[in-house]
C-alpha cells in the first residue's frame, strides 16, 4: 500500500513527527506508560479488528496500514526514550 492510499489519519504524518510529538509529553511530565498506550494498538482492539474483517472493509486497511504504522511510532518513541535516560545516566 502506497502512502497516497493510507487514511487520512496517517497521510502527511511522518512516523518520526509523532513519536516526536509523544517524546515531548514525555518531556513535559507526561507518564511513559501512558503515553505508550496512548501510542500504540492494544491485543484486544486488533483481536477485535481481525473479528470485524468480514463486515467492513476499513479493517483491513487498519490491520495492514494502521496497526504497522502505530508499532513503529511506538518504536522511535522507544529509541528517544531510551536516548534520554541514557543521557541521564551519564550526568
Amino acid at each position: 500500500m502506497t502512502m497516497e492510499q493510507v487514511s487520512p489519519e496517517l497521510n502527511g504524518m511522518s512516523p518520526q513527527r509523532e513519536a516526536a510529538f509523544f517524546y515531548g509529553l514525555f518531556l513535559r511530565g507526561h507518564s511513559l506508560d501512558g503515553l505508550r498506550a496512548d501510542i500504540d494498538v492494544s491485543a484486544d482492539v486488533v483481536a477485535r479488528w481481525e473479528n470485524m474483517l468480514g463486515h467492513d472493509p476499513w479493517y483491513q486497511e487498519a490491520l495492514e496500514v494502521i496497526v504497522p504504522y502505530r508499532k513503529r511510532v511506538l518504536a522511535i518513541f522507544e529509541s528517544l526514550i531510551t536516548s534520554e535516560l541514557s543521557q541521564m545516566r551519564r550526568q
